[in-house]
């Protein structure tokens, strides 16, 4: 094990080298002096898609990395976490024989086990693969861990944990703690994704969940033929959920189909506190009568019930528009640091909204108000926790599903009408009246309050006792560097005309001397205006500039589900 781990150690340094000696010129040009390089976002993306393909050239579990990666603004930039999410975790399945023995390994003979079985994979992915087979008469979707999969995991999660020393040197302290953390998680997540027990037991408890919902189908799980390697269900054919043309010709509604997805994973989320983590198109499909139909479970998790009322409330802040109550839940859920710059921060949340929001006031997209909140999260930068980041990525990919088919989809609508059903938020003229009754008790108590204060304050005025004291917030250090400037061109201005004097009237050692003095005040005042710390007037978040960054995307915000050709019953 550890002469591979060695081993693969080298090939991944081959691999990240580059990328990192890159991103340590950016912090200091010549490594160890000099200012940063300033990186466009067109470099990022360049080094996102190069950093991909390593991925994808690593094998298996770097692709799991890539795409847990994907899920974290708060370790990469945007143009990362959007090149990662176009990972598919597709490979070729391994042979047959090899197969085999993992089967007969766990459950005995072919044969005796199972009344057919179809030895040709129907879905290959990098950590198991997927059969069609029959027992008693029923059909079923056998999936098998990949063979020998679990010596390269291990060897691999070797491999990440001995370059993490390596990987701090060169980020910044601020993400060292979410580069720590996020090697637990995957660590924790891959694993659970082997276990093929854990992803039965996710997958009954979630279709319990779903028992009286007609609109839903989740597979059964086979016990006597599952282990912890092997995982015999049900086997529920549908049509691929993005396959529009075979939607439309088989006469099912797809705003409908839309809410129904929209509403069970709101459900999960905010209900049941356990859901199917991966809603790609791969691993959703469409029944005849339009119900719809959950497949692979093996990426899946759970939402505290404190993390379940602070999501309730940001759904309930956005509908509202209310900027102080999206912050406040951000900051309580531990997305939002309570030192971030809330003006800022309440700047970029009232511009995406703005951004977001349609003809209709109702009619604007969660997805682009969380793309917002990642990309601010990175710039800060903040810590993400895990399973959050995983409910994050769950209701982006979720949204552009419901976009796919009905590109009018009004995801918050839909949220908002749910939360009102199940009264979580109240009823439009209760809300209304209680707001009223709320605004009516703050202003008596005001009524109250004021005016002994503006008493006390004229009374001041009379006796000439009032003062106004007024303090100038200079965090970045401002006015300290204009000052600095001022006193280096005074000196420059007295030099110039004391240079000029001792030329006309003193010695040519006294003139040098002056000249000296001269020319290096005018490199301090220079090296001022070029370093970090200078003034410059350059908006970091503007509408203008969201929407130029936007533009600079291919595809803008929206994730494009055309190329995804995942098969039903995906293996990973």
């Amino acid at each position: 094990m550890n002469l591979r781990a060695y081993w693969r150690f080298l090939v991944v340094a081959r691999h990240f080298l580059p990328l990192l000696v890159a991103y340590a010129r950016d912090r200091k040009r010549f490594f160890v002096i000099g200012s940063s390089r300033r990186v466009t976002p067109e470099q990022r993306r360049k080094r996102a898609q190069q950093l991909l393909d390593s991925l994808l050239t690593l094998g298996p579990t770097f692709i799991k990395l890539g795409q847990i990666l994907s899920t974290r603004p708060d370790v990469l930039p945007p143009e990362y976490i959007e090149e990662f999410s176009k990972l598919q975790d597709r490979v070729p399945p391994a042979d047959w024989d090899e197969a085999r023995v993992v089967i007969e390994d766990e459950l005995g003979a072919v044969d005796d086990r199972f009344d057919e079985f179809e030895t040709e994979a129907i879905s290959g992915a990098s950590l198991g693969q997927v059969y069609l087979a029959e027992v008693d008469g029923e059909k079923v979707a056998v999936k098998i861990r990949r063979p020998g999969i679990e010596a390269l995991v291990e060897a691999d999660l070797r491999v990440v944990r001995w370059s993490l020393p390596l990987l701090m040197y060169f980020i910044d302290d601020s993400r060292s703690f979410s580069l720590e953390t996020l090697a637990d998680e995957f660590s924790k997540t891959i694993r659970e994704e082997m276990d093929y027990q854990r992803e039965g037991r996710m997958l009954t408890e979630i279709r319990e969940n779903f028992r009286d919902n007609d609109r839903i189908c989740i597979p059964n799980v086979k016990e006597s033929h599952s282990t912890r390697r092997v995982l015999t269900m049900e086997y529920v054919p549908g049509t691929k959920i993005n396959d529009i043309d075979s939607l439309d010709a088989g006469g099912i509604d797809r705003t409908e189909l839309a809410e129904t997805l929209q509403r069970a994973y709101l459900q999960m989320i905010i209900d049941d506190g356990v859901f199917h983590a991966d809603p790609h198109p791969g691993n959703l499909a469409v029944q005849d009568d339009g119900t719809l139909v959950f497949y692979d479970f093996g990426m899946s998790g759970r939402v505290d019930p404190f993390v379940q009322d602070k999501i309730i409330d940001f759904y309930a802040a956005v509908a509202d528009q209310d900027i102080d109550a999206i912050l406040d839940a951000l900051i309580e859920m531990g997305t939002l640091s309570p030192e971030a710059d809330r003006q800022v921060m309440g700047d970029v949340m009232e511009l995406a909204i703005a951004d977001a929001r349609g003809e209709d006031i109702e009619q604007y997209r969660v997805q682009q108000i969380i793309q917002q909140v990642e990309d601010t999260i990175y710039e800060f930068p903040l810590r993400l926790p895990a399973n959050l980041a995983l409910v994050l990525r769950v209701a982006t990919v979720v949204e552009g599903v419901c976009v796919t088919l009905d590109e009018d989809f009004d995801f918050i609508g839909v949220a908002t009408d749910y939360l009102r059903e199940e009264g979580y938020i109240a009823e439009g003229v209760r809300n209304f009246v209680e707001d009223r009754a709320t605004e009516v008790s703050d202003a008596a108590r005001s009524a109250v309050r004021i005016p002994p204060k503006l008493e006390s304050a004229l009374d001041r005025v009379e006796r000439e006792d009032f003062r106004v004291q007024a303090d100038i917030e200079d965090s970045d250090g401002l006015l300290a560097t204009m000052t600095k400037r001022l006193i280096l061109g005074m000196l420059l201005a007295s030099t110039l005309f004391s240079t000029a004097f001792l030329y006309t009237q003193a010695s040519l050692p006294a003139t040098g001397v002056g000249i000296a003095g001269t020319v290096g005040l005018s490199l301090a005042l220079w090296w001022s205006f070029r370093s970090k710390k200078a003034v410059r007037a350059k908006p970091q978040f503007t509408r203008q500039s969201m929407r130029e960054q936007d533009r600079e995307s291919p595809g803008g915000l929206n994730t494009s589900f055309g190329e995804d050709t995942d098969d039903a019953y995906s293996g990973d």
